[in-house]
């Protein structure tokens, strides 16, 4: 039987129980908790799986098809699941305890029917916070909807942390120049989102950019005189520019008071205790206006001073501060600096990642938190090997460093133009290497998720997926700083595969169109956005080899004239707006679109 994540301990007996349809879900009356929630989370999920819709009852019953219990003296987040052939009783030190171990009767209902088999599990995660971030800021917002069902599938596979990435994508009071032209999220999102999670043993912690990757607000009228080098304010918009200039000036008084109060008025939308200040790549930091200041001092001086001023403050506010640990990881001394149980978040996103930063952050005796990568940003589908591998390593770390949590990352570098659901399977890697001590291989866990994931009976879907993730040559971030940079084009011997690399997506599309009568009904949507995918991906290999041909002077490498694959490009845009639209806001989808125009006029213009 499939079971993610795995339990710590698991029995497995002779015979099985068959609910019956007059059946009882039965709360013993001792329970140290409110358990109707779970009690009616639990009916759902057995009339799902099962088509049974049993009764509730609070109490002791002589019906009883699934007894739950609470003991407060148990440990937190545990659970003990028994079956046998009088019933069965879940049994947990807490409702999160109960809320995971209904997960675990979902996925064997799904798997069982009614009739279940006898068992004996004892479960507890290794890591006490499993979480996701979420980045909402950089092209992609997903609507309340969409965000609401991103909580329902973590809560599927035990996660109880979820942050919400923000540099300007919030209607922040007297920051309009900000939000003008974006469809920011709201206080009232925020407070409903906020609750949402929490019903579901799920903590949403704010994350707001508040040191570096300030590039919009840093770009306004009202605000460029925070910026470091506010030269650099009316550049072009640029992908690639957005990601490497806009930091703060810390050596304006002024820019401490900007940053605390976007703080405060955040941080008062949540019931979390915790704030994620950010401050990663500052990349500018020293190099402009505090050029001066930080000769004297150093940059790292610099940078700390700041990111203490911050914590100390979020300290006072009883709040738990947490930072992005990439720049204190060079001088990691200097955490002993930072306010008494500062969370330093400490990330590597490569599929050979090293790890050095999680040990140097443990030498120093600071709390952590190891974060992995979803690997899906530059990309229109999530590199599945490389997530696979960079969250099954950085979760190793953080057990031989002791770290406190998991966060597992999902950026929206280059305006994330990957569908949000291409995550899910790098989501549920970083759930099952925090939860269990088990490290699956790599192929069985695929099969694994296909079927209780995409519900898949032939368990190939996360095999045709991670085929098509490396498939591409020519990719989104080439096109991109071509057109920003005029950068160097694929040379001739990378642009020889590109036909190959077409053949192999086609046969990807082939293959997950002959897999629809193995999936679900209910998860047969989630095809169509991995054939657009496809289909711009291949348009993307035909732009390359134009690109190379124009530029370079190469043999074409494909039949199509300029002008047909640039009304192509637009054709496929028209369908990717619409089902952009059925999961997130408006938001940057027009900055996506100005790369589509830029190469369909470049592909008409005469040369």
């Amino acid at each position: 039987m499939y079971l993610l994540p795995r339990p710590q301990q698991e029995e497995w007996y002779e015979g099985y129980y068959a609910l019956r349809y007059d059946g009882y879900i039965v709360l013993e009356e001792t329970s140290s908790v409110d358990g109707y929630p779970y009690m009616k989370q639990l009916q759902e999920v057995v009339a799902q799986e099962t088509g049974l819709r049993l009764k509730l009852r609070q109490g002791s019953s002589k019906k009883a098809d699934i007894t739950l219990r609470v003991d407060a003296s148990a440990q937190a987040q545990a659970y003990t699941l028994t079956v046998n052939q009088k019933g069965i009783w879940l049994s947990a030190g807490d409702s999160a305890g109960l809320l995971y171990g209904i997960q675990t009767l979902r996925q064997i209902f799904r798997q069982k029917g009614a009739c279940i088999p006898c068992l004996k599990i004892s479960d507890y995660p290794c890591f006490p916070v499993r979480g996701l971030f979420y980045d909402v800021t950089r092209g992609r917002i997903p609507t309340l909807e969409y965000l609401k069902k991103l909580a329902d599938r973590m809560v599927c596979y035990k996660m109880n942390q979820l942050q919400l990435y923000i540099e300007h994508s919030f209607l922040f009071e007297n920051l309009s120049e900000v939000w003008r032209d974006d469809t920011p999220l709201t206080a009232e999102d925020i407070l409903e989102f906020d609750r949402y999670c929490k019903a579901r043993n799920i903590e949403l912690v704010p994350a707001i950019a508040s040191f570096g990757h300030l590039y919009k607000v840093l770009r306004t009228k009202s605000f460029r005189r925070l910026c470091e080098r506010p030269e650099l304010a009316d550049a072009p918009f640029g992908f690639v520019d957005r990601m490497n200039h806009h930091t703060l000036d810390v050596s304006n008084a002024e820019s401490l008071c900007f940053v605390k109060g976007l703080i405060k008025e955040y941080m008062a939308l949540f019931s979390s205790d915790k704030f994620n200040i950010c401050a990663d790549e500052t990349f500018d930091l020293g190099k402009g206006r505090s050029h001066a200041l930080a000769k004297e001092k150093g940059v790292h001086r610099l940078y700390v001073d700041f990111v203490k001023e911050l914590c100390s403050f979020l300290k006072e506010q009883n709040r738990q501060p947490m930072f992005w640990g990439d720049i204190i990881s060079e001088c990691p001394e200097l955490l002993k600096e930072l306010p008494e149980g500062t969370i330093c978040l400490s990330w590597g996103y490569g599929a050979d990642e090293s790890g050095e930063a999680v040990r140097k952050v443990a030498a120093a005796g600071a709390v952590q938190y190891c974060c992995p990568g979803v690997s899906g940003w530059n990309q229109f589908v999530n590199q599945i090997d490389v997530s696979y591998q960079n969250i099954k390593r950085m979760c190793q770390y953080g057990r031989e460093c002791g770290a406190a949590g998991i966060l597992n990352t999902d950026w929206g570098d280059c305006g994330h133009i990957n569908h949000p659901d291409f995550g899910i399977t790098g989501m549920i890697y970083g759930a099952v290497f925090s939860w269990g001590s088990e490290m699956p291989a790599y192929e069985e866990l695929n099969r694994q998720i296909s079927f209780l994931a995409f519900r898949d009976r032939s368990e190939k879907f996360v095999s045709i997926i991670e085929k098509l993730s490396r498939t591409w040559i020519y990719q989104w971030y080439d096109a991109v700083d071509f057109m920003e940079k005029r950068s160097e084009a694929k040379d001739s011997t990378q642009c020889a595969g590109l036909p190959e690399a077409v053949k192999g997506m086609e046969a990807c599309a082939k293959e997950l169109c002959g897999l629809l009568p193995e999936l679900d009904s209910a998860v047969k949507a989630c095809v169509p956005p991995y054939l657009m995918a496809i289909d711009g991906m291949i348009l993307l290999q035909k732009v390359g080899a134009f690109v190379s041909v124009r530029e370079y002077g190469t043999a074409p490498l494909f039949s199509e004239n300029a002008a047909d694959l640039a009304a192509e490009l637009e054709e496929w845009f028209y369908e990717y707006k619409e089902e952009w639209r059925r999961v997130s806001r408006e938001s940057e989808l027009y900055r996506i679109e100005s790369v589509i125009c830029w190469y369909a006029d470049y592909l008409r213009r005469e040369f």
